[in-house]
């Protein structure tokens, strides 16, 4: 502990959590653990918010906790999509659908399924999942063609088992005043269930008026130490050697790095050459912020540490996300 002056080391951190601790992380971040269809405010402009509650809240409380026993409405379909921009609460009616269904029930980002069958196989994750009577999926993600594939197949194959699904979409930053949405898409990636699914659009402004071009303050590593402060849940440590140790720890894993952690800082914060390496930081930093861990870089503005050409490539979604992210966390 010495070489990180008394704070947490996550580089030091081995967790090794059993099946039944993965799936009980499958709840809504904390910042949505209270969401609720009453807390969810729909602006007067866009009639499709306050259209998009009623049918989520619809779909939430029309099934009862025995399969079988669905009411007319919800046998018709098997899931719902909400689709929309960024920002205009797809997050909140997913959670809050969540929270108001009365079956078994998970709530996880796209990434966090696709780290579930890693670390278990694919069998292994189906059967663990057959137990829900509901999968809540947070950014449906359409950009990496085999973990679309494998998704689609694991919703294909839940569905014979009577499991049920709430869905969004992953706008990303750039698409913002493009009237872009991806139900098409989904229901393409989908086959075989999605006219199963009801697809609800909602349109909106990006209500928390995220920036997509953030920049953040270059600290000293003295100033990032002092910002962390005494607080036993700080964690300090080297850019490099924490990418290493991602390396080495399966993604299903991240949050529990981050476990009674709320501020970390990093020294020696530099550019991310390496692709794999940079979707690493990527997938820890979604872990971050829904933990709402701050973090703050030594070196180098942490938004700056992705390569332009990895940004305008085939992942730009997950690092325009990761992007916005960082300058969230990093304030």
């Amino acid at each position: 502990m010495a070489k990180n002056e008394g704070f947490i080391s996550l580089a030091d951190r081995t967790p090794d959590p059993s099946t039944s601790r993965l799936l009980a992380d499958l709840v809504p971040p904390r910042e949505f653990a209270t969401a609720s269809f009453k807390t969810y405010i729909p602006h007067v402009e866009f009639q499709s918010q306050a259209a998009a509650v009623k049918i989520a809240q619809d779909f939430a409380t029309g099934v009862s906790q025995k399969r079988g026993l669905f009411s007319k409405a919800a046998q018709e379909k098997i899931g719902i999509y909400l689709d929309g921009g960024f920002g205009v609460g797809k997050t909140h009616l997913l959670a809050s659908i969540f929270h108001a269904y009365k079956g078994t029930k998970a709530f996880g980002s796209f990434i966090a399924y696709t780290s579930l069958i890693g670390a278990l196989g694919f069998a292994n994750a189906l059967e663990a999942l057959k137990k829900y009577q509901l999968l809540c999926i947070d950014e449906f993600e359409l950009d990496d063609p085999g973990d679309t594939m494998m998704m689609s197949r694991l919703l294909n194959e839940l569905s014979q088992t009577g499991v049920k699904f709430a869905a969004t979409s992953n706008t990303p930053p750039s698409a913002l005043g493009e009237g872009r949405f991806a139900s098409e898409d989904f229901a393409r990636e989908i086959h075989g269930i999605a006219n199963q699914f009801q697809m609800v659009r909602i349109d909106g402004e990006d209500h928390r008026h995220r920036p997509t071009d953030v920049s953040l303050e270059t600290y000293s590593e003295e100033q990032v130490v002092d910002w962390l402060g005494a607080s036993d849940g700080s964690a300090l440590d080297n850019f490099d050697d924490l990418l290493k140790h991602l390396s080495e720890v399966h993604p299903s894993k991240y949050g529990l790095l981050l476990e009674g952690v709320s501020k970390l800082g990093l020294k020696g914060v530099h550019v991310l050459k390496d692709q794999a390496a940079a979707l690493r930081f990527v997938a820890f930093v979604d872990r971050a912020y829904e933990q709402q861990v701050m973090i703050r870089g030594a070196g180098l503005d942490t938004t700056k540490v992705f390569l332009p050409e990895h940004v305008a490539g085939g992942y730009k979604k997950k690092y325009l996300r990761a992007i916005s992210r960082l300058g969230a966390l990093g304030i």
